[in-house]
């Protein structure tokens, strides 16, 4: 079997008998003898030449830059439901999300249970911040604990950007105009888009309900932000800082300098398949009590 893509050949989505997702890139898809085939010019990782894809253990293709893809491969991927999903360079943006059906419903079933219980729900959200801060917070009162997490987030902000020698005065971001704040802050979002079509593979592939987070609760990608979140401070921000620093002596735009390093990271640190991982995790896949109290 083709190892996958970004480290997440191993990364076990919630299907009754198959597992991984693969990334293919400059190629054309295609079936060939009832099999699907790619046949790729190569990319970083992968030699020239042609390749079965053994769509009844993988989860889903990810399509990069330079793939095509026929008719009947969504015809047989549709069959057997294997997920296709167009994206950038090593999954840094996230451009279709096809709504097919999972092989089980059980980890959804979990994330409607545990959200639909305010306690629950809570308990939950207490377990994110406890990830992203390092410890378990004592409050339980939800607004308390993201006043917290604010103030958290300015300090780690100042710090990170020191690591880099990035001069820092507050996250600053218009919606409106999200090309006009400073370098730093325009690094940010750029950084942010990344991780958060990172995630949005990872809810994707693990079939979770986009719409239902824990922290975030207005946006339709609520949990794909909630998840997105828990890599701020080790991939969103280092990445945007050094990408600021690289950008003074690079002619490449600073959005082109975030995209590649965030390529980079995500395939060194197996972000995507770190990202599912925790969603099982989060939503206690093995574990009957669905979430510890203090965990």
């Amino acid at each position: 079997m083709l190892s996958g893509r970004l480290g997440i050949e191993i990364a076990r989505a919630p299907h009754a008998d198959r597992h991984g997702v693969l990334y293919v890139e400059h190629c054309k898809v295609a079936v060939e003898d009832g099999c699907i085939t790619f046949e790729t010019s190569g990319f970083e990782g992968l030699e020239a030449g042609r390749y079965v894809v053994p769509f009844q253990t993988v989860s889903a293709l990810l399509l990069g830059p330079g793939s095509s893809v026929s008719h009947d491969v969504m015809r047989i991927a549709g069959s057997h439901g294997m997920l296709i999903l167009a994206v950038g360079t090593e999954g840094v943006r996230l451009y279709s999300c096809p709504p097919l059906g999972a092989d089980s419903s059980e980890l959804a079933r979990r994330q409607v249970r545990v959200w639909a219980d305010p306690d629950t729900r809570l308990q939950i959200a207490r377990r994110l911040y406890a990830w992203k801060l390092g410890e378990v917070l004592p409050s339980a009162d939800i607004t308390v604990l993201r006043g917290i997490e604010g103030a958290r987030a300015k300090e780690s902000y100042k710090v990170i950007a020191d690591r880099f020698h990035v001069e820092w005065h507050g996250r600053r971001f218009d919606r409106d105009r999200p090309d006009g704040a400073d370098v730093p802050n325009q690094a940010i979002n750029y950084a942010s888009t990344c991780v958060y079509a990172a995630a949005g593979i990872a809810v994707a592939v693990t079939r979770t309900i986009p719409q239902l987070g824990f922290i975030h609760e207005a946006s339709g990608e609520a949990f794909v932000l909630d998840i997105a979140d828990l890599f701020r401070d080790d991939i969103t921000l280092p990445v945007a800082f050094m990408a600021v620093t690289k950008h003074k002596t690079s002619q490449l735009s600073l959005d082109k300098i975030v995209r590649r390093e965030c390529g980079a990271i995500f395939r060194k640190e197996r972000l995507i398949a770190g990202m599912i991982e925790k969603i099982n995790k989060l939503l206690g896949m093995g574990d009957d009590s669905v979430i510890s109290r203090d965990k």
